[in-house]
C-alpha cells in the first residue's frame, strides 16, 4: 500500500462540513469593513480621503459617508484612518449579490431605484452546474483562490459544481479581472458560444467595478456594460469560502446576506 494512502487513512476525511457546520477555513482573516453609521462623526471624511478606489464618499447630507462594496479592495486603510470606529474590521467575506445596487449603502433620503435581477424567474438547477472561467486581465489573485476550490478541504465537486474548459458545455461564465479592452471581444465570443440559458458571474472587485485598475489606459469599469451580469462577488481576491457561497447563492441553495450595502440586514 502506498505511503500517502496510509497517511490518508490515519488522518481521516479532510473535507470540511461547511457550510452546514464547521469551519470555513478563513478564521482570523480580515474581510470587508463594516460601516456603523451611528458612530460616524458629522463632517468627517477621513476614510473617503484615504480610500484608493473611491469605494467611500461623503454623502449628500454631509453627515455620513456612503460605501460601495463593489469597489472595495479590502485594504483596511479606512478602518485604520477612521477616528470614531465607524469603519470597523470584520471577518465578513461572502458578499455575493444578484443586484449591483445591493453592494452600495442605500441613501436614507432618496433610495436608489431597485431593479429586479436578470435571473428573476429562473428555474432552479436540479443537477450539476458547469462553469467556464475567463481571466480578463487579472493579477492572478482571484485565480489562486479558484484553484483552492479543488483542494481536499473545500472539494468543490461535492456541491455538484464543475469547471469546464469549453463554453459549449457551460451554464455559468465566471469572469475575473478588470475586463481590459483586449479581452472584451473574447469575452463576448465565449458568452455567445454558451448554450441558452446562460448566466454570468463577476468574481472579484476588478470584475465588479474595475477595482484598482479602473480607468486605466487599457481598462474599463468591470463587466457591466460588456455582458449582462447575474451575480456579483467583490473581494480582492474573494477567498474560496466566498466563491462557494456565491455559487450556492446562484443555485438558490444559500441566502443573500447583503442588501442595500447592509450585512445581515
Amino acid at each position: 500500500m502506498a505511503l500517502w494512502t496510509l497517511v490518508g487513512l490515519a488522518q481521516g476525511k479532510a473535507t470540511t462540513a461547511w457550510p452546514k457546520h464547521g469551519a470555513d477555513g478563513q478564521e482570523g482573516v480580515l474581510g470587508m469593513p463594516r460601516y456603523q453609521e451611528a458612530a460616524c462623526r458629522e463632517g468627517c471624511s477621513e476614510c473617503a480621503a484615504i480610500c484608493p478606489t473611491g469605494a467611500i464618499r461623503a454623502a449628500a447630507d454631509g453627515r455620513r459617508v456612503e460605501l460601495d462594496y463593489g469597489r472595495c479592495v479590502v485594504c483596511q486603510l479606512c478602518t485604520e484612518a477612521c477616528p470614531t470606529g465607524a469603519m470597523e474590521p470584520s471577518g465578513d467575506w461572502a458578499f455575493g449579490v444578484r443586484r449591483r445596487e445591493d453592494l452600495r449603502t442605500a441613501e436614507t433620503a432618496a433610495p436608489r431605484p431597485q431593479t429586479a435581477p436578470r435571473s428573476a424567474g429562473r428555474k432552479p438547477f436540479r443537477r450539476s452546474l458547469h462553469v467556464r472561467h475567463v481571466d480578463s486581465g487579472s493579477c492572478n489573485g482571484c485565480e489562486s483562490e479558484l484553484q483552492a476550490l479543488y483542494n481536499p478541504f473545500y472539494n468543490l465537486h461535492r456541491f455538484g459544481i464543475f469547471f469546464t474548459p469549453s463554453p459549449r458545455f457551460a451554464d455559468l461564465l465566471l469572469v475575473t479581472g478588470p475586463v481590459t479592452s483586449a479581452m472584451q471581444a473574447p469575452l463576448r465570443t465565449t458568452y455567445e458560444a454558451m448554450p441558452q440559458p446562460r448566466w454570468v458571474m463577476a468574481a472579484g472587485t476588478c470584475a465588479v467595478s474595475g477595482g484598482i485598475a479602473e480607468g486605466g489606459y487599457a481598462c474599463g469599469h468591470g463587466l457591466d456594460g460588456v455582458l449582462p451580469v447575474d451575480l456579483y462577488l467583490p473581494g480582492c481576491p474573494p477567498n474560496p469560502a466566498a466563491l462557494i457561497e456565491a455559487l450556492l447563492l446562484f443555485l438558490d441553495r444559500a441566502p443573500q446576506r447583503v442588501t442595500g450595502g447592509r450585512i445581515g440586514q
